[in-house]
């Protein structure tokens, strides 16, 4: 009897360990290089009339220093409106404003996009308001949309 709960205890364990269920960070594979998906996050950004605030290239700066990095590259984008909306429901959300997605290759060459789900944000920053939380579903909808479109060749 101990051993069949023994097993099942470690059945349980090993499912657990691959769901995503509570995961904060969303990740999308793109089909295209880094360069290209990179271009075509920055190009969707302001066709969706966002404003792109900045963008940082981890490898650069690591060669810059003399060490090695793989291509990773945060595009800095948002929406002063609606980011200012959120900083006055709690000004602590200026810590994860303004919105930003990871563009990285990993060693097998595989690029992706991964940004953090804005939802997460209405616990870390204990948001109740309706408005910022209904600004927060369309943040996440709209991050989603980004890196879908940006993933396509």
């Amino acid at each position: 009897m101990k051993r069949l709960l023994l097993i099942g205890f470690i059945g349980l364990s090993l499912v657990g360990c691959d769901s995503k269920k509570g995961t904060f960070l969303e990740t999308v594979q793109s089909e295209n290089t880094q360069d290209v998906s990179v271009s075509k996050l920055k190009k969707l950004i302001q066709e969706e009339n966002l404003t792109l605030f900045e963008t940082i290239d981890h490898k650069a700066n690591a060669t810059a220093v003399n060490m090695n990095l793989k291509p990773e590259t945060v595009v800095v984008f948002g929406n002063p409106r609606m980011g200012t909306v959120l900083m006055n429901c709690n000004p602590s959300m200026g810590l994860d404003l303004p919105l930003r997605i990871l563009v990285s290759t990993n060693y097998e060459g595989l690029t992706s996009f991964t940004y953090t789900n804005p939802e997460y944000w209405s616990l870390k920053h204990n948001i109740k308001d309706k408005n910022c939380l209904n600004i927060l579903t369309k943040a996440k909808v709209a991050l989603a949309d980004l890196a879908q479109k940006a993933s396509k060749k």
